[in-house]
């Protein structure tokens, strides 16, 4: 009986989760957010009334143009998920290889397909539209357009084994995680943009304004305001390609802000407002020193609504950052090669946000009406250095921690070996604080510590690591080694270690 009675609830509720009604009404829909027909119906889910691309349409798609234009892309493939589907990843080069190189993702999380679709249009209309022949001409360009094949064929947000793969850009848990760094590293992009979508109806709206708001924007940039990326970069991802990108919005009637999502902080519904966190590829890739941002598009939740609009969306930015990368070429060279500078100045291994009062345009559910709200925004893009320490000119880590090895090398960056016995000045971290009272984190048992800084003079032995900090990518190895940043080894539980023990991570001093 018992057995019977879990069956049947388990039915029930697998009827009630695929039947989740739309919670955006027509009104809402033809108000604001009217679809975008002048799209041409090329790719697989536009040619469709339900639902979106599956991973043989996706193939088919991709093997059609490849057979129609042979010499002008290639088909690889990254790796194969956790079900076993290859994941193709698609190049446009140029004869050109001192091109600036562009890196396209869409689909890391299933649930969300406008990326992946705007992603494949713009691959058709590059190798179609005659007009735009000078962009990948003038480009090196890789596009990933289903990096989640088994989120994506569910419609689920998350990898088979139940991780948020855009939660996975630092500890490389999942498979994926592993094959996609792997390929992004291999690539070098100079410039990196991942499509996704965002959840416009939220619980914690539920609790705003008289009977709740939705959210207005139809595409939110989310860019890094982590104090370890280089300035310069910071500042042309906004005031070049953001502002760009704006403004072929604004010529579609788009709304768009910087990217903001609800937290609760001391029991108060707040807002966060950009990145610090090298867990995600915004940060992740910048600090690579790559331009980077995080394009998120109002869609999650809403089916196939409006998503011809959703897909424009998508294909609309892409081509705007080619078309900015071609047009500014020198420019972002120069600017590239002056960030590799910053690799001598103090690194941050702790901030804070500002927090201020702000006014945010949403929709009021109950008049339907656009209104201005106050909110208190907790700012990355204004972040404030807690934990500063000179930066050392490399890091030593002992031969048997080849875990932490493997993934600093998918992550791009260069390993040596010391080859002989050699007497190093060095700092070693000693715990002074330590906690792992956490839930788990993405299957991740936390720590949260506090180090000093031991001086010593020791015999550094044959074999082991150094990582010296004088590489392009070497701006992220303070998120990984340094044991207080909030994404680093010793904080999700990688590298385990108690009160007062010596970490088996050296800095070198001279």
């Amino acid at each position: 009986m018992v057995k019977y009675l879990y069956i049947l609830i388990f039915l029930l509720s697998t009827l009630f989760a695929s039947s989740q009604p739309n919670p955006q009404s027509k009104k809402i829909t033809s108000n604001f957010f009217p679809d975008y027909h002048e799209l041409l119906e090329i790719t697989p889910a536009l040619k469709k009334k339900k639902g979106f691309t599956n991973y043989q349409e996706l193939m088919t798609f991709l093997n059609n143009l490849k057979n129609k234009f042979p010499d002008k892309m290639e088909i690889k493939f990254i790796g194969e998920s956790q079900k076993g589907y290859e994941i193709p990843i698609i190049f446009l080069n140029s004869e050109n290889k001192n091109n600036l190189k562009v890196w396209f993702k869409g689909g890391l999380h299933g649930n969300e397909p406008a990326g992946t679709e705007g992603l494949l249009y713009l691959l058709d209309r590059l190798l179609n539209d005659s007009s735009l022949k000078h962009l990948s001409d003038n480009t090196n360009i890789a596009i990933l357009p289903m990096a989640n094949i088994d989120g994506y064929i569910k419609q689920n947000r998350y990898a088979s084994n139940g991780l948020d793969l855009n939660r996975d850009q630092t500890k490389l848990m999942a498979l994926e995680s592993i094959n996609i760094k792997q390929a992004y590293t291999n690539f070098n992009p100079d410039i990196a943009v991942d499509f996704h979508e965002y959840r416009p109806y939220r619980k914690d709206f539920a609790r705003m304004s008289d009977f709740g708001i939705t959210s207005l924007y139809d595409v939110m940039f989310l860019y890094s305001g982590n104090l370890n990326v280089p300035e310069n970069i910071r500042v042309i991802t906004d005031t070049l390609f953001v502002k760009n990108a704006r403004s072929i919005l604004d010529n579609y009637e788009l709304k768009h802000h910087d990217y903001i999502s609800t937290t609760k902080h001391l029991g108060e519904i707040q807002f966060n407002q950009g990145s610090t966190n090298a867990r995600s590829s915004a940060t992740s890739y910048a600090l690579n020193n790559t331009i980077s941002t995080l394009i998120e598009i109002r869609g999650v939740g809403i089916g196939k609504t409006s998503f011809k609009r959703r897909v424009n969306s998508a294909f609309s930015i892409a081509l705007s950052y080619l078309k900015t990368t071609v047009e500014n070429s020198d420019f972002i060279k120069s600017e590239l090669k002056k960030s590799l500078n910053y690799n001598s100045s103090d690194i941050v291994v702790t901030s804070s946000r500002t927090v201020e009062k702000e006014i945010i345009q949403t929709i009021d559910l109950n008049s339907n009406k656009i209104i201005d709200y106050e909110v208190t925004i907790r700012d990355a893009l204004r972040s404030n250095p807690t934990l500063v320490r000179k930066r050392p000119s490399g890091y030593l880590i002992l031969e048997e921690k080849v875990e932490l090895i493997n993934k600093l090398r998918i992550l791009g960056l260069e390993v040596n070996i010391v080859e002989n016995d050699t007497i190093m000045k060095v700092e070693k971290f000693k715990i002074t604080d330590y906690n792992d009272n956490f839930d788990k984190y993405e299957k991740m048992n936390l720590q949260s510590v506090k180090a000093s800084l031991v001086e010593d003079e020791i015999t550094i032995k044959q074999g082991t690591y150094l990582i010296l900090t004088n590489q392009r990518t070497s701006n992220i190895l303070t998120e990984l080694l340094e044991p207080e940043a909030p994404n680093s080894f010793v904080s999700f539980g990688i590298l385990k270690t108690e009160i007062n023990q010596i970490l088996p991570i050296y800095r070198l001093i001279n």
